[in-house]
């Protein structure tokens, strides 16, 4: 191997690490590493930026448009609010829940998806008695399960076929990984049905959702002059007997009172911490000069105009607050709301409001006003969990051309009428021109950190190839399982993918992992289409970690789970979904 060899696996190595220890924002850390392999010579300026013009990378900006009109017509919260039933039984809501949202994220951005359902889905489980422990993880799992059926299922199938395109000037069909998709569904939906939801957490009594799941928030508010606790015993304010809601410390002059006992008096100046569940810290604003100690202003005025709302919402990747504190990012002014509490990975936070960092999949609780949810409930920053209305408005023109527009893009790329580049930017075009979609909402709903970790990964793919790193890692893949001839060395590819996949970007996976299957495949004189579909699936199929994958992130604070909870349930999911694909794709690609 040649030294840009060598040096290409070091800066790969170290974008593996900074991305799994989220160094820096993912699009960051990885045009970081593209610009070092430009800047000293690996790559040409038309290598380097190659990705930024393959069609599989702008097949996915213009799909999140085509996403965003079916979205904001409100036709998905119609349907996650109708399709539980009535629920009879574990199994069957499981099964009426897993298929639709299967079928429906096969052909939409899994995304808005499942931030659609899971509102509408923990409501529903909390009214009949159910866990949403139970469905929330299943939730998140049935919506991959539906990306790897089709090329527009996931942007990770795109990622792949634009390199197939790029290096070997082939193409999927729209339904081509239906063969392996359609079978890993249905398994993997038995599999939660019969067996995985026995592996979940069961968080059903108030009392142990409150003490187990990590689901309680900690909100620190201060005594102000006239609040009628001023000089009260504990017990005698009634902060004893708050319900789902518990004053755990309370500090004074800096220094901290805990634990609290009925016989302490409150003075003015206190800090009182208390801890609770969602609603029940809805109690707290019904105490007079009982205000957050970050903007006490905007939570005064908020309380007294009756328009608070205490609103949870989970910070997405495209969110501008990443890797700044909450003070930093001017919350407050940006969204005319206050932060009461953050609840991170199944922890609640207790550090000062202000000073907290915001990461991808932090669950903030909020007071704001319903303006807020009305301006930001369908933005890319938030994926909201708390209902907007509990009959979400349907715009009847906006759904019908959403729906004609996405059902003509799927029939034309099927048919094969067009290719699936052409038949988006056919919807896409529809969508502005009917206005269905502003251009502002156009632009809104394009997530450019996603568009830049693609773009990124694809001149890293392109480093890996050219300085035969890809070779040597191939290579090296090949010795360990040769004894075992192409079947062991696809089931090596599909592995370091689905590896790679839990720790970084999905996206990013599957373009490091393309040339080395590419090599891996030419090695052993096998076509590369079955090592390819290993590639494409392997990246999707993310189940044991909650980072491996965004709709993860997403039901990780809702659903009160514990990292060991997708380890436990995702990790056989991961071992039989493997299985299934190894069965099927030499049957159906061949060597």
């Amino acid at each position: 191997m040649t030294g840009a060899g060598i040096f290409t696996i070091i800066v790969v190595l170290g974008m593996l690490v900074a991305l799994a220890l989220e160094v820096l924002a993912p699009d960051v850390i990885l045009f970081i590493s593209l610009a070092i392999l430009f800047l000293t010579g690996v790559l040409t300026p038309q290598e380097a930026f190659i990705g930024f013009s393959n069609q599989g990378m702008l097949t996915v900006g213009i799909l999140f448009i085509v996403a965003y009109a079916a979205q904001s017509s409100g036709i998905l919260e119609v349907f996650a609010g109708r399709v539980m039933g009535k629920g009879h039984g574990l199994r069957r809501s499981l099964l009426r829940m897993i298929v639709p949202v299967s079928a429906m994220s096969a052909f939409l951005n899994n995304t808005p998806v499942v931030a659609m359902f899971t509102p509408a889905v923990r409501d529903w489980a909390k009214a009949r008695g159910f866990s949403p422990s139970k469905f929330l993880i299943p939730l998140s799992y049935a919506s991959i399960f539906g990306g790897v059926c089709t090329l527009i299922g996931t942007s990770t199938n795109l990622v792949v076929n634009g390199l197939l395109q790029q290096e070997l000037d082939r193409s999927l069909t729209l339904f081509e990984l239906a063969w392996v998709g359609l079978p890993i569904a249905i398994v993997g939906t038995l599999y939660l049905v019969l067996i995985g939801h026995r592996l979940l957490p069961d968080h059903n009594d108030p009392v142990e959702d409150l003490m187990e799941t990590g689901r309680e928030y900690l909100v620190t508010m201060e005594v102000r002059e006239g609040c009628p606790l001023v000089d009260q015993k504990v017990a005698e304010a009634g902060l004893r007997n708050l319900q789902g809601l518990f004053l755990a410390e309370i500090v004074r002059n800096g220094e901290s009172i805990g634990p609290v006992k009925p016989t302490d008096r409150i003075r003015l100046g206190d800090g009182l911490v208390f801890t609770g569940l969602v609603n029940s810290i809805l109690q707290l604003q019904k105490i007079d000069q009982l205000i957050p100690l970050d903007e006490p202003r905007l939570y005064h005025d908020l309380r007294q105009s009756g328009q608070g709302r205490i609103i949870e919402a989970v910070v997405s990747r495209a969110s501008p607050m990443l890797g700044r504190t909450i003070k930093e990012g001017n919350f407050r002014a940006r969204y005319n709301a206050v932060v009461l509490a953050v609840h991170r990975n199944g922890v609640r936070i207790s550090a000062k409001i202000g000073d907290i960092v915001l990461k991808p999949g932090d669950t903030l609780l909020i007071l704001g006003s319903d303006d807020f949810l009305k301006t930001w409930n369908r933005s890319r920053e938030f994926y909201m969990l708390s209902k907007v209305s509990d009959v979400p408005a349907v715009d009847r023109f906006k759904a019908t051309v959403a729906v004609v527009s996405l059902a003509a893009m799927i029939l034309l790329a099927g048919l094969g009428i067009l290719s699936i580049f052409k038949a988006a930017i056919l919807a896409a075009s529809v969508l502005l021109l009917t206005r269905t979609v502003t251009p502002t909402e156009a632009r809104r709903s394009i997530e450019m950190n996603v568009l830049i970790v693609i773009a990124c990964a694809f001149g890293i793919s392109k480093a890996l190839d050219k300085t035969g790193a890809a070779t040597y890692i191939a290579q090296s893949i090949i010795g360990a399982v040769q004894v075992m001839g192409p079947l062991g060395v696809l089931g090596a590819i599909y592995l370091v993918t689905s590896m790679l996949t839990e720790v970084i970007t999905n996206n990013a996976a599957a373009a490091l992992a393309f040339p080395i299957a590419i090599s891996a495949a030419a090695q052993v004189n096998a076509d590369p289409m079955p090592f390819v579909i290993a590639v494409a699936v392997g990246a999707s199929a993310a189940f044991s970690t909650p980072f491996g994958y965004q709709t993860n992130m997403i039901v990780y604070g809702p659903g009160g789970y514990r990292f060991r909870d997708f380890v436990k349930v995702g990790l056989p999911l991961n071992i039989i979904i493997m299985i299934v694909a190894l069965l099927i794709i030499p049957r159906v690609w061949g060597f």
